[in-house]
């Protein structure tokens, strides 16, 4: 008899992130949405995460969780980044408690630890595409790098992980944290110069979802990057190829401007 297919439930579902991991993925797990716009190729839940009683359906029967609702319209938006990026981040990990799920997958940013890039050398240099300035070697931002956001989206990510941590400890879920880097709306490709070292690839970002789905019920708590193998990176996936056996495949190398 064939293992029943694990339970997934999307948040945000109709997103880049969204629709590229529950098409690239759909023959592993059957996957539900709780989105506010309708969705015709999987069963959606239209609501506002927001709203507590109005998503607490949506968890029944969920294995795991892939939270990628977010207010990032206006990365200093004080209203949609509280409405959504915290209460609504706590009403998605709550409801995920009191209904059983096993794991969060949280879609975090690099915005929590952005500001070097534009504060440091030589982040700031590749960023801005002046490799000739930049020495053979540097170091790398990764997930022990201290939170350093410049937008209040950044800030509430950050808080999305500390929020993380604690469900994990208190509550024994597992709790899977993803800084994930440029991955743009509707171009599976870097569009400036200051992509270059952050930029992540449709296929990648998909490969990463799938390890975390996946991975043994004992990774109770971590955080990562996740950025495609690009030459000029600034994020370290040495941790995310320990633990889940990541292995980027695209790089922003690639493309020129």
């Amino acid at each position: 008899m064939a293992t029943p297919k694990k339970k997934v439930l999307i948040t945000g579902a109709s997103g880049t992130i969204g629709t590229i991991t529950r098409k690239g993925l759909a023959h592993k797990y059957e996957f539900s949405g709780l989105n506010r716009s309708p969705i015709d190729d999987i069963p959606n839940l239209q609501a506002s995460i927001a709203n507590f009683e109005a998503i607490a359906p949506a968890f029944e029967g969920i294995d795991t969780v892939i939270h990628l609702s977010a207010e990032n319209r206006d990365v200093n938006s004080w209203e949609g980044n509280l409405q959504i990026n915290i209460k609504g981040l706590r009403n998605v990990f709550e409801a995920s408690r009191i209904n059983g799920v096993k794991r969060v997958i949280f879609a975090s940013s690099g915005s929590t630890t952005l500001g070097p890039q534009y504060h440091l050398s030589p982040y700031m240099e590749i960023a801005a595409g002046e490799y000739d300035k930049v020495p053979e070697t540097w170091d790398m931002l990764d997930e022990n790098s201290p939170y350093w956001p410049t937008n209040l989206y950044g800030v509430t990510k950050a808080f999305g992980e500390v929020m993380a941590r604690m469900y994990a400890s208190e509550h024994g879920m597992s709790m899977i944290c993803l800084r994930i880097g440029a991955l743009l709306k509707g171009s599976n490709r870097p569009e400036m110069t200051s992509h270059m070292g952050g930029y992540l690839s449709f296929d990648d970002c998909v490969q990463m979802m799938d390890l975390c789905l996946s991975a043994p019920d004992s990774l109770r708590f971590d955080t990562f990057d996740v950025v495609s193998n690009n030459k000029w990176a600034v994020r370290d996936n040495t941790h995310a190829r320990e633990v889940l056996g990541y292995n980027p495949k695209d790089s922003s190398d690639d493309y020129t401007f």
